[in-house]
């Protein structure tokens, strides 16, 4: 029994010791905060630097378009008789066109009339997706074979002349039909490009809610008596939400990508309104001549897009378990 004391206080020592040790009482200490899966979708993100990068100048450009009209001398449908077909200087940061209109300030309503399309378009698209292709998912039956009839219909139709004819030839009478100004035949465009622009989505959230349908809570929610609209809102659309926030965040560029190309030959955004694909149209009869009036709405067209699909890329990364690109969950 002597013999046994002195071990027996060494033990009771180090014990002292492992507990007065500032790190054995943060590994051991069991009060630790668990994170949520939102607070780890968002860590993954902002450990994805090009992606937060991308954010970063999205966030720029939508505040210079929203607030730069109103801090800038020059308005983009003001004319300065001083200076036609002028480079840039102090005057004109970014030089004039041959109208004498301020080019910077041309481009910042283009670019602002492209976010709101793009990001108008990518809400209407993903949500079309969402609503047709889990009510084709639950319901089944004649519902689903007609929704995928018109998937496959609206798959072979040349969405893009389809679009042109009518943003062309037919546009006055729609948007007389839809009492719109001329300022605001955008809206139009927004309509026709997220009507065309919905049908792969909705394969994948259809294959994606057929999984989601068998779950336990699905079926306990249709015996309670639930509405098949309060399943579908409250009980598979949010499992599946990871998919529709990367769909819409991808669509966005998709949709800016198509205005400009619409705008380009003359079928998108009509005057007297601008965007960047009336002014890189406008730009590039001039492009070796007068390379300013190119320039300016190229440029930002491609910073935007890259900046767009590095957001998208980083939040598909984000709500990808298996992808690195985020670092480590923990």
């Amino acid at each position: 029994m002597t013999n046994m004391q002195p071990n027996t206080v060494a033990t009771e020592e180090t014990l002292v010791e492992e507990l007065a040790d500032p790190s054995v009482g943060q590994i051991s200490n069991p009060t630790s905060k668990r994170l949520s899966r939102r607070q780890l979708l968002v860590r993954r993100f902002l450990r994805n630097r090009v992606a937060v990068g991308g954010l970063v100048v999205i966030a720029i450009l939508a505040v210079v378009a929203i607030v730069g009209p109103f801090v800038t001398h020059w308005k983009w449908d003001v004319i300065d008789p001083k200076s036609y077909l002028k480079p840039p200087s102090m005057r004109h940061w970014l030089g004039t066109t041959q109208a004498g209109r301020d080019m910077l300030a041309l481009t910042m309503r283009g670019m602002g009339k492209s976010l709101l399309v793009g990001f108008c378009v990518a809400i209407l698209s993903t949500g079309i997706a969402a609503v047709l292709g889990s009510t084709a998912a639950y319901f089944g039956g004649w519902v689903q074979r007609i929704i995928l009839w018109v998937i496959d219909l609206l798959l072979v139709i040349p969405s893009f002349l389809i679009i042109a004819i009518l943003m062309s030839g037919g546009a006055a009478g729609l948007i007389g039909a839809l009492h719109l100004t001329g300022s605001n035949a955008w809206i139009l465009l927004v309509f026709l490009l997220a009507l065309f622009g919905w049908m792969l989505s909705a394969r994948v959230v259809r294959s994606l809610s057929m999984s989601v349908k068998e779950m336990e809570y699905v079926h306990a929610a249709r015996f309670m008596g639930l509405p098949a609209r309060i399943i579908i809102a409250r009980h598979i659309l949010p499992n599946i939400s990871s998919l529709l926030v990367v769909d819409a965040t991808l669509n966005v560029g998709g949709a800016i990508l198509g205005e400009t190309a619409l705008s380009y030959f003359g079928f998108g955004i009509q005057s007297p309104e601008v965007s960047l694909g009336t002014l890189i149209s406008d730009g590039q009869q001039q492009l070796t001549t007068f390379p300013w009036l190119f320039a300016a709405p190229a440029t930002v067209l491609v910073v935007l897009v890259l900046a767009v699909t590095a957001v998208g890329d980083g939040v598909r990364d984000a709500f990808d378990p298996s992808s690195g690109a985020g670092g480590s969950a923990k």
